[in-house]
């Protein structure tokens, strides 16, 4: 058995949209130590792609939005008699041509559409597939390396985040009336995918990021993917209601010499 102890587990994976997806590379990692991975995607057009993507594995379609597409999914689920050791939340969803406007401006119902689906939807999720999670699952969302830094080109999603991270506190504490599922969040730090390319000035606040990181290289969605996997696995089951940091020590290089000399004699 390796290390993970991951052999044979059963895991449910939401978000996949492509090869760029956090949690395709999730999957992936998944896959190589032996999981059996459930993909959860939005559409039916998403289960097609998907379906190419990981062939062989099963493929369910769950627009969270609808409570009634929730409910379908528990049943469907309910159907392969299997009993889930983990399951990854990757799904985040903002309207973008809503980022242009400060803060203050932000509409009502874009927002609240952002909570329905970026975090009320992991809520929704575990409660209607409580009981098809193992007594001693792992649920692990991703979520950002910091909720405290208004970048202003990412909008009213920082603070979603916040609540989600806040919400696995709660659902950690909820759970363990009955359980020892245990909830976590991976808080990655600025990444590469598609999602991210629609966000304005993403490019150049990326590029940024890259050389505030102590190593002067960008997180890469695989370490991102493998600390999920650590997450998910048995060999964490001491960590609960907690978000691990996976930025490359960026928080910690503000002051970092060559980005001051930059800023302050610009060539």
């Amino acid at each position: 058995m390796g290390f993970l102890q991951l052999e044979g587990k059963a895991i449910l994976v939401f978000g996949v949209a492509n090869r760029k997806s956090v949690a395709y590379h999730i999957g992936q990692v998944l896959e190589q130590a032996g999981a059996n991975v459930f993909y959860v995607v939005r559409s039916a057009s998403r289960q097609e792609s998907v379906s190419r993507l990981a062939p062989n594995r099963p493929v369910f379609v769950c627009d969270v939005e609808f409570p009634a597409q929730i409910e379908k999914l528990a049943s469907d689920l309910l159907s392969t008699g299997q009993k889930f050791h983990g399951l990854v939340h990757s799904i985040a969803f903002a309207e973008y041509q809503e980022r242009g406007r400060p803060f203050h401006e932000t509409p009502r119902e874009a927002f609240l559409r952002c909570v329905d689906v970026s975090c009320f939807s992991l809520i929704a999720l575990c409660n209607a597939l409580r009981d098809q999670l193992d007594s001693a699952a792992s649920v692990v969302a991703i979520s950002i390396s910091t909720t405290r830094m208004a970048s202003e080109n990412y909008g009213y999603m920082a603070p979603v985040k916040a609540a989600l991270d806040s919400s696995l506190a709660f659902l950690a504490k909820s759970f363990s009336r009955f359980s020892e599922i245990r909830f976590n969040a991976v808080a990655a730090g600025l990444l590469k995918t598609s999602a991210s390319a629609g966000i304005p000035g993403y490019v150049e606040s990326y590029l940024f990021a890259e050389q505030a990181t102590l190593r002067k290289r960008a997180v890469q969605t695989e370490e991102v993917a493998n600390v999920a996997a650590f997450l998910l696995s048995p060999r964490s089951s001491g960590i609960n209601a907690q978000q691990i940091v996976i930025d490359s020590g960026m928080s910690i290089n503000y002051f970092d010499a060559d980005l001051v000399r930059k800023a302050m004699r610009p060539d």
